[in-house]
């Protein structure tokens, strides 16, 4: 006698469980164009709980004309699903350029609802960018060690012959040697920093906790360069440790805020530098040329009120030698890049008048990475 085969039994799940687990912003729009609801993601994108979202038309919640609103009617309309790609939805309340590609589809219980999926490409092209950072930071290794090499020797030299010379110059002459020597010294600093760049030996790295490094860096802002700026911290005090060197950790985010706080500038009244902590899933990408997919959850910001970067050197601001500030040799940002490079993870940064961010994405720690290192 043949029995019948069991169903196998799965635990049930509410549909805002299965929503609020989906990495891309998903909303649900009414016929009038309310939002009716949106998943966790969605109050991330937009910056607003639920509640708030509802409060408001789709229209108040993209740019203006934008090519979204004419896609719902279009899917209302034709009771179809439509896509698009590479679509600016940078919002009113965060206006940065935010490229995503939309999926737009009616609800079938409700056909005068549509449902919109947001899938940013912010991501992937920080990747692709990140890597040419890399790219640029490392290419000034060979010109590193030819540097300590070619130029610190002569320089010795000369440095020395200046203090011979000014053993038996008069006054005036003695303003000279002591300038060719102070510019010796300052050319010699300059090397000693590049020379960083050469440095390819491993990097002992452990679990590190990031908030117990970005308050290391707030106190020693505080105590000097930033001690007229406010803090703001964001913290997420469940995120979980990130493998990594501790210096090199506070080497960054202390270049960071100091270059926030100088962006501030010290006769600003209301200068502040918020600093937040995030995790965000389903940020996994594929490298070039490779079949490695590296997931980076982690999330470290630092954010300004200052005036901004400049828009022609927003696609060179981690290359060597660029700066904006008149004494500054533009390593800074590199050696970030690099680091944060070494550490497997990618660093990007956006812009407008009193909204700087300079966003730091790197790998989750788990036991495994300290045999295999983990890294990329």
């Amino acid at each position: 006698m043949n029995r019948p085969l069991s169903k196998p039994s799965f635990p049930s799940f509410s549909a805002d469980a299965v929503l609020n687990a989906l990495p891309h912003p998903v909303i649900i729009v009414t016929a009038d164009g309310r939002i009716a609801d949106a998943n966790a993601a969605a109050e991330a994108f937009f910056q607003g709980s639920v509640s708030m979202l509802r409060r408001n038309l789709l229209r108040d919640l993209v740019p203006f004309g934008s090519p979204l609103l004419s896609l719902v009617d279009q899917v209302r309309d034709r009771g179809a699903a439509v896509n698009e790609y590479k679509v600016d939805l940078g919002t009113p309340r965060n206006p940065v350029d935010r490229l995503v590609d939309l999926h737009v589809a009616p609800l079938p219980e409700r056909l005068d609802y549509v449902v919109v999926m947001l899938q940013e490409r912010t991501i992937a092209d920080k990747m692709d960018r990140q890597l040419t950072h890399r790219g640029a930071a490392r290419s000034v290794i060979a010109l590193a060690a030819m540097l300590a090499h070619e130029i610190k020797n002569p320089l010795s030299g000369i440095r020395g012959a200046a203090q011979l010379l000014e053993q038996s110059a008069n006054e005036d002459d003695r303003t000279l040697t002591r300038l060719i020597c102070d510019e010796a010294d300052r050319i010699v600093k300059l090397v000693d920093r590049m020379e960083v760049f050469a440095d390819e030996r491993p990097v002992e790295r452990e679990p590190v906790n990031i908030h117990v490094v970005l308050d290391r860096v707030k106190r020693l802002a505080q105590s000097g360069f930033a001690r007229h700026i406010k803090f703001v911290e964001e913290y997420d005090p469940s995120l979980p440790p990130v493998l990594a060197n501790r210096d090199q950790l506070i080497q960054v985010f202390l270049n960071l805020v100091k270059n926030a706080a100088e962006s501030v500038g010290s006769g600003a009244t209301d200068g502040e530098i918020h600093l937040t902590t995030a995790f965000r899933p389903g940020v996994r990408l594929s490298l070039p040329g490779t079949k490695t997919r590296v997931s980076l959850p982690l999330e470290f910001c630092v954010r300004d009120n200052g005036p901004g970067v400049p828009d022609d050197l927003m696609p060179h601001l981690f290359d060597p030698f660029v700066t904006t500030k008149p004494t500054g040799t533009g390593l800074g940002l590199a050696l970030v890049a690099k680091i944060i490079g070494d550490h497997g993870g990618i660093i990007e940064c956006e812009s407008q008048p009193r909204r700087t961010i300079f966003r730091v994405l790197m790998p989750i720690y788990t036991g495994d990475d300290a045999a295999s290192d983990g890294m990329v």
